[in-house]
């Protein structure tokens, strides 16, 4: 059975689970490439519009596998210079790949969020974390940089320079109280409620537009490389724009606040 199944507990969601708990979900590539094959096959659903990545056990994700695994795919006669380079840019994929996905990603975390673990969530547009999870970048802790998977480029844009500094160069555990207090997650819940909350967000953004979700999505994504104001106004403008002239949803809102019901957007 693949490590990594993907559930649909709600039309319109998709939830990809990391199911190896007694690895912490740890990113061995038995696992990290059928987690990156998940993402594409979500992301081409049509039916999805939200999506829910989560873990089992103790571990969301708890990063480098320091146990026996299998090797990158498809490396047959290539030197250890070229292995490397390929085992990384499977490893590389995983945060631009959850960007690319035109459904929002909340991200249920629901323990361990360690090294790679930390940057996947970090890849996800909205976190939420049970009262269990914690978080290390731990690269440093291993005689390693804290620095992988665009986290010297997420976590800054985040909290801030100065917190991720402080977290990225002492290697310490963050709970999950002080990523919600620094701004790392949104929110923490329960360990048995974590998932019904997550599901219970994915169904409020479900009652939008999908057209309109995806593109702010998009402009979020893009804001955050957007090198002026300005620019970021032009981009804004073009996409709203987009969305108001080649939809009626703007006049179903009308309609729906008119007659007192949730609206119904057909894009």
């Amino acid at each position: 059975m693949s490590p990594v199944r993907i559930e649909k507990p709600d039309p319109g969601i998709s939830v990809i689970v990391l199911d190896r708990p007694e690895r912490m979900n740890s990113m061995a590539f038995e696992l990290m490439v059928p987690l990156h094959d998940a993402f594409v096959q979500v992301a081409a659903d049509n039916e999805t519009t939200c999506v829910i990545l989560t873990g089992t056990g103790r571990g969301f994700c708890s990063g480098a596998d320091t146990q026996e695994s299998e090797p990158p795919p498809n490396i047959a006669g290539l030197t250890l210079t070229r292995i490397a380079t390929r085992a990384m840019s499977i490893l590389a994929d995983l945060v631009p790949a959850m960007q690319r996905m035109p459904q929002p990603v909340i991200c249920a975390i629901n323990g361990a969020a360690i090294g790679g673990g930390l940057c996947l969530t970090l890849g996800a547009d909205i976190r939420l974390a049970s009262e269990s999870a914690y978080f290390r970048a731990a690269g440093i802790n291993n005689g390693l940089t804290a620095t992988e998977l665009g986290l010297s480029f997420l976590l800054p844009r985040a909290i801030g320079s100065s917190r991720a500094f402080e977290i990225m160069l002492s290697g310490r555990d963050v709970s999950a109280t002080e990523a919600a207090e620094i701004g790392l997650v949104s929110k923490v819940v329960p360990d048995d409620a974590l998932m019904d909350e997550a599901i219970a967000l994915a169904k409020q953004i479900n009652g939008w537009s999908a057209q309109g979700v995806a593109l702010t999505k998009r402009m979020m994504w893009a804001g955050l490389e957007t090198a002026s104001l300005r620019a970021a106004v032009e981009l804004e403008s073009h996409t709203q724009l987009f969305v108001r002239m080649t939809t009626k949803n703007f006049e179903e809102a009308v309609r729906a606040r008119k007659q007192n019901r949730p609206p119904k957007f057909e894009d």
